[in-house]
């Protein structure tokens, strides 16, 4: 660990709250359809997208109507985005020639950037077609953002609003979130990444000629456009295979702490804009200050861990001092990383590092325990706060026990219906991830007698898939390079673990939204857990950590337990 590195962590932290403060008002009135200073340039361009759509602004939804929209406009965008993948050989700007995507890929891509989740079982650049990258994934980027964080303001009106029968109107929310939030923010997010040396173009590729004199082919295309917005909304799935850690979606330290800015400024000023929401900024501090807890601790962990340098490489004889420097760019060092995987575990793979294989396995379990736990400090856009007012509800509900009252969260008592549905909603993870990774376990023999699914048998084996079906569940799209996800199983299980997680998660939470809205709001009394101080950050972190060993510990016994069903039928794991 060094000075520079810290300095470099600091001044990305501090960046992100001296944004997200200012920001967290913005995005308070663009969601409440208050005035904003770019209302007199967007109001009439909104105002043209609902006569369009034939869409009545002022006609709130309740939280089935809401539910069923959203569900609508995600079925609708898979089967669009899945078309121009099968098509993209018949459609334009398509300089490569790129072949149609294998149905199965195509399935599981279309489901994971519906669900924000972006997991990337493809090469970009030798994948997809520019018109694909565009119209398909970039669009994506934006929209399953905005719908991220459209559903977690449900749920921030929810706690706002008092004896209500609605929550918003889904096509409202979606399209101010694009217009007003994520596009202008990109736009210029975009030019500074040209500006830095991101390339912008509709060139395929280019052939260069090496210094050793060989022919390289190049490839070129719509880059920054795509690498802002991805990172903005916390989507991964970049347009190389190596996501940012590919020098021409980073070239540089600068593009590389722009990036990392922008994955944690949205999901931190929401936290903050649910503070000024519901009329109490101190709720709002007391979320944050949870999460950034959690991610101090993390950093530290995970930049200890690589800064110490690998002993497998020490023993042959390579310098420790510069650190584990294995599969991540040489030119930023390990700091900005272990922020990455620490505070940005809502997207993929991110600056600096290709894949969580080139961590140590310290610093590999601090972003699977983030996924596990639900990816909410600070998670990914919108998602992270809804995941995290769930644990709220969790924790208000043990702080509730705990004083001999009804549980009350900000004014709005947590019963059995309420209880009901944030569990229902906790316990998709455990239930996704361990089934779909005891069934890999159990069939990866007779599916795979060729050994090609992982590079790594054994414990490191168990984890990787372990840890790509907590990715996925999560809406993550990060993984362990020594997982081969590019088959049938791995394809249509992953497709499905994305599509569960995110709207089997989600449904319970805006049912959530439904009837706590409807229920009247009552003063704090004497005996009323308060929920803005250090006793109520306890409490969270504590819940947390307990999500996360209710999963883990089931995934520590899933390891023997395949061992020995395996060697029952003569087969090694």
């Amino acid at each position: 660990m060094t000075f520079v590195g810290w300095l470099q962590i600091v001044i990305v932290l501090a960046l992100v709250v001296a944004a997200a403060i200012p920001m967290s008002s913005f995005i308070k009135h663009v969601l409440e359809g208050e005035r904003t200073f770019l209302t007199p340039a967007l109001g009439p361009v909104e105002r043209g997208f609902y006569r369009l759509a034939g869409v009545d602004p002022k006609r709130e939804q309740g939280w089935v109507a809401y539910t069923m929209a959203m569900l609508a406009f995600s079925v609708v965008g898979f089967v669009t985005l899945f078309a121009v993948q099968r098509l993209q050989n018949y459609l334009p700007l398509n300089p490569q020639g790129f072949d149609p995507v294998a149905p199965d890929l195509a399935f599981n891509t279309s489901v994971s950037f519906i669900t924000n989740t972006n997991w990337q079982n493809y090469g970009g650049e030798t994948t997809m077609s520019h018109l694909v990258q565009m119209l398909g994934l970039t669009v994506h980027n934006f929209v399953s953002a905005a719908t991220g964080l459209a559903m977690a303001w449900a749920l921030v009106r929810a706690f706002a609003r008092s004896e209500a029968k609605t929550i918003g109107n889904f096509w409202v929310d979606l399209t101010r979130c694009v217009l007003y939030v994520l596009l202008p923010m990109s736009i210029i997010g975009s030019l500074v990444l040209v500006a830095c040396g991101v390339p912008q173009t509709l060139v395929g590729s280019i052939d260069a000629t090496t210094l050793e004199g060989a022919k390289q082919t190049i490839s070129l295309g719509p880059v920054a456009s795509q690498e802002f917005i991805k990172e903005l909304g916390t989507n991964g799935g970049g347009f190389f295979n190596a996501n940012s850690a590919h020098p021409f979606e980073n070239p540089n330290v600068w593009s590389d702490m722009i990036e990392n800015w922008a994955l944690l400024v949205i999901p931190v000023a929401s936290v903050l804009a649910f503070g000024r929401a519901i009329g109490d900024q101190r709720q709002g501090r007391a979320i944050l200050v949870t999460m950034g807890i959690l991610l101090v601790v993390g950093v530290l962990v995970v930049y200890w861990s690589e800064a110490s340098g690998n002993p497998m490489l020490t023993a042959l004889g390579v310098d420790p001092s510069q650190g584990n420097l294995e599969g991540k760019e040489l030119r930023f060092g390990n700091a900005l990383g272990a922020l990455f995987a620490t505070g940005t575990t809502g997207t993929s793979t991110g600056a600096v590092t290709a894949m969580h294989d080139s961590f140590m396995p310290l610093s590999g379990l601090i972003p699977m325990f983030n996924m596990l736990a639900g990816c909410i400090w600070p998670g990914g856009v919108g998602a992270g706060l809804y995941g995290f007012l769930v644990v709220a509800i969790v924790a208000v509900f043990v702080a509730g026990l705990m004083v001999g009252r009804t549980p009350e969260y900000l004014g709005k008592k947590i019963e059995t219906r309420e209880m009901k549905l944030a569990m229902l909603a906790v316990l998709i993870y455990p239930l996704v991830v361990l089934g779909f990774s005891a069934a890999s376990v159990l069939l990866q023999a007779s599916l795979d007698p060729d050994g090609n699914w992982l590079t790594n048998a054994g414990p490191h084996g168990l984890s990787e898939i372990i840890y790509a079906f907590a990715s996925q569940n999560a809406n993550n799209g990060s993984a362990f390079a020594g997982l081969s996800g590019n088959n049938l199983w791995f394809n249509t299980t992953g497709g499905l673990a994305m599509f569960f997680g995110r709207f089997a998660y989600v449904i319970p939470v805006l049912a959530l939204a439904g009837s706590l809205a409807a229920k009247k709001k009552i003063p704090a009394s004497a005996g009323t857990f308060p929920t803005h101080g250090a006793l109520f950050v306890g409490l969270l972190i504590g819940v947390i950590i307990i999500l996360y060993l209710l999963q883990y510990f089931p995934a520590l016994a899933l390891g023997p337990v395949v061992e020995h069903f395996l060697m029952l039928g003569g087969k090694t794991f």
